[in-house]
């Protein structure tokens, strides 16, 4: 699949204070939705703040649409667009106006049924002529992407998108945003919503401290990382694992009353070796009243991570 943004050595640093970026290598392909996961102050709107001129970055190499981002910034920017975390926009404005506004400013001549077309898929058509300062929070986060779309972006960096919007908002808007990506725009998205990476993202990267830690297809980071867990309450306390068991992962709680099995690797290579667990058990007479399972999501692989960084 053909690349649509090249980031080579990408580096920040603030004048006495910390490296917000350091040496990030990052390659994105036309087409996909890429999650960039991280905690705060991971660098993650810096990155975006780099790529869409907002960052003057201290070193290294950015490539938009075949185009060096220091040389010729003003061609790859008119084709880039930009949905911040923080609503930066007159709130007394009318909806469509904001929205034209935007179109207007990439040099675009006027459109009304282009903004009306965008207005109508993020279900604004009918808030069109309201104030912005009249909406709800998860309206005005439409607004904000309607105004990243007006000028037909080729590449779409969401900062956040759905940051502060109830659930059922928040999943209609991620059908809005694969909606983007089936006709033809290329998404790059932060999010603290690690559900939000999980159920969208063809790709996943994790940053902290500046560092790109990983950078993988989210379906086999899952497969690789992910883990199957398993909890099993004994009927009575066990005085130590046998011997048969001792070559699995198990671990005996405190109090002798309750097995943990974690299994790491393909998940059915771990349910495979659950199964044996639990035939070792009943083989030894050991028996419990209660199995729980829990295969662990995207968002345990982040926190891993993170925390195998600190």
């Amino acid at each position: 699949m053909e690349s649509i943004l090249e980031i080579r050595g990408l580096t920040k640093r603030y004048p006495n204070g910390p490296v917000a970026l350091d040496a990030v290598d990052l390659t994105i392909r036309q087409g996909e939705i890429f999650a960039l996961l991280g905690p705060n102050g991971a660098g993650k709107t810096t990155l975006i703040g780099a790529v869409c001129g907002l960052v003057r970055p201290s070193a290294g190499m950015i490539r938009v649409f075949g185009l060096d981002l220091a040389r010729d910034w003003r061609a790859a920017r008119a084709r880039i667009g930009l949905v911040p975390q923080e609503m930066a926009t007159d709130m007394f404005t009318k909806v469509s106006d904001a929205v034209a506004y935007s179109r207007g400013l990439f040099g675009l001549r006027r459109d009304p049924a282009r903004i009306e077309q965008i207005l109508r898929a993020l279900m604004l058509w009918d808030k069109r002529d309201s104030q912005i300062r009249h909406l709800s929070g998860g309206m005005k986060r439409r607004v904000l992407i309607a105004k990243a779309l007006a000028h037909d972006p080729e590449l779409l960096f969401l900062d956040e998108p759905t940051a502060g919007v109830d659930v059922e908002l928040r999943r209609d808007m991620w059908r809005q945003i694969g909606a983007m990506r089936d006709a033809g725009t290329t998404i790059i998205l932060t999010t603290h919503y690690i559900e939000e990476a999980e159920e969208m993202a063809d790709r996943v990267g994790v940053i902290d401290k500046g560092r790109l830690l990983l950078v993988e297809e989210k379906r086999a980071l899952m497969a690789r990382m992910g883990r199957i867990e398993a909890d099993i309450t004994l009927a009575r306390p066990l005085a130590r694992l046998p011997d048969a068991l001792a070559a699995y992962p198990l671990h005996l709680s405190g109090d002798r009353t309750k097995l943990t099995y974690r299994g790491a690797g393909e998940s059915a290579e771990a349910k495979a070796e659950l199964a044996r667990v639990i035939e070792l058990l009943v083989g030894q007479g050991i028996t419990f009243t209660a199995l729980d399972t829990h295969q662990s999501s995207l968002e345990d692989i982040f926190v891993d991570l993170v925390d195998q960084g600190q």
